[in-house]
């Protein structure tokens, strides 16, 4: 009797429990109503409620919303489609990157980037936007956020990107679809951001080569070797290092040329820091000359081309300017030639690096480039279990885009590590993996933390 009773008391919850869950699914959320206001404060006003509350049954009301006549209102609707991050809020932001106004365009560019990216825009963002876009006017900076390795962008999104990058009548909205383009590594637009790196316009010409750079389809390079004869000093630079990232060897002669005739040392210095990508054998005199350079940044270019150019002789050279060096960020990328040239003295000191908040951003890539070789990745998993978080975490972006079938049971010990950013960015990496490899994904039910 009693095993019937708490049987039929049970079967009463669970029947009180989907009837409670069925009332809340058919109540209205009053914010879309609102959205329906007259009053153009309380619809913006709903529109942000709506993101916060991250209410997707609210996307069919945001879409329709996305058309209201107040540029507030959509502004805030667009902010609260990117904060649900759902497939049904695509449609209506590559709509919103026709809007008249600007700052809708700009939001809905970001938007899209940021659906892959998991970077939105956030309530309160659309007020300083064109006040911080006219303090940046002109001083250019490179962004080299990319979306993670084998993940897939949806045609649509691509094609949206790159007609708001056509349109110049928002030079701002250019401008943001150019980096947006970048971000998703959407080899489709190459021909257009070609066109777009020569533009008049200074700022979207700069974020057009840094997409490419950051798109690394080398058949462009070619098309960009004329821009080392800009007159504009900041294309010219930012050509001399796509060029390099490109691997464009029609742009060496040009890019010696001006390293070694230019009198501008900034020229100088992006002029060789595009000769280090190439790393060409070549240019190996030049880069060990230039060990020796009294501007850190022309030695640090130089450690980075020998690391590249891989050629042996030059190892004793380097392990003298090692010993010499004073400036930490030129020492590093000794460290790193040496390291390129199968001397493991200092891969201890690499990975130490990774957890510098002044060159940490530079020793990731130095060890992502090291790790592409089979016979170095294998060296890395022991430190996998430093005892410094940052490290162990940045060790999992490495793995992420140069870590093999092998890295895989590495990192799932890291998606349970005590630290939650470090377990997160090892299952993230695992993800990436998989997804470079065509590996399937792990089976349902698994409690690797795959």
């Amino acid at each position: 009797m009693k095993r019937c009773s708490i049987l039929s008391l049970l079967l009463f919850l669970a029947t009180v429990a989907v009837g409670l869950s069925l009332a809340r699914a058919q109540t209205p959320n009053p914010s879309i109503e609102l959205l329906k206001s007259p009053d153009a404060k309380i619809r913006a006003k709903a529109a942000q409620e709506l993101g916060k509350q991250g209410d997707t049954s609210a996307i069919p009301a945001l879409a329709a919303a996305v058309k209201d006549p107040s540029e507030k209102v959509r502004r805030e609707v667009v902010v609260a489609l990117a904060q649900m991050h759902n497939p049904e809020a695509l449609d209506p932001l590559i709509s919103a990157t026709k809007d008249f106004d600007d700052d809708v365009r700009v939001l809905a560019v970001r938007s899209l980037a940021g659906y892959y990216t998991g970077t939105v825009p956030s309530s309160g963002f659309t007020g300083f936007m064109k006040k911080s876009w006219q303090r940046a006017k002109g001083h250019f900076t490179v962004d080299n956020t990319r979306i993670d390795p084998g993940l897939s962008v949806e045609p649509k999104v691509i094609s949206a990107l790159d007609e708001t990058l056509k349109n110049t009548s928002s030079a701002r909205a250019s401008q943001e679809a150019a980096k947006a383009l970048g971000i998703l590594v959407a080899q489709p637009a190459v021909p257009d951001l070609v066109k777009a790196a020569h533009s008049s316009d200074v700022d979207l010409a700069c974020e057009a080569l840094n997409a490419l750079a950051k798109i690394k389809q080398k058949s462009a390079g070619p098309q960009l070797v004329d821009l080392l004869d800009s007159p504009n000093k900041d294309i010219k630079r930012n050509a001399a290092v796509t060029l390099g990232v490109l691997r464009t060897g029609e742009a060496l002669a040009k890019l010696q040329a001006i390293f070694e005739g230019d009198p501008d040392l900034k020229d100088k210095q992006k002029a060789l820091e595009g000769l280090a990508y190439l790393g060409e054998q070549v240019s190996v005199p030049l880069f060990t000359k230039a060990l020796w350079n009294a501007d850190k940044n022309l030695r640090t270019s130089a450690g980075e081309g020998l690391a590249r150019a891989a050629d042996p002789k030059t190892l004793p050279e380097l392990e003298k300017a090692v010993a010499a060096e004073k400036d930490a960020s030129a020492k590093l990328a000794f460290e790193y030639a040496i390291t390129a040239l199968g001397k493991d003295d200092y891969v201890s000191a690499l990975v130490s690096e990774l957890g510098s908040k002044l060159r940490g951003d530079v020793a990731q890539p130095y060890l992502i480039e090291l790790a592409r070789n089979p016979q170095f990745l294998p060296k890395l998993y022991p430190y996998l279990q430093s005892p410094q978080a940052q490290a162990r975490k940045r060790l999992c972006t490495v793995l992420m885009f140069s870590g093999d079938q092998s890295s895989l049971e590495q990192l799932d010990r890291l998606s349970h590590d005590p630290d939650g950013d470090v377990a997160a960015e090892a299952l993230r990496a695992k993800r990436a993996i998989r997804a470079r490899l065509g590996a399937p994904p792990p089976p349902p039910g698994t409690t690797t933390g795959s």
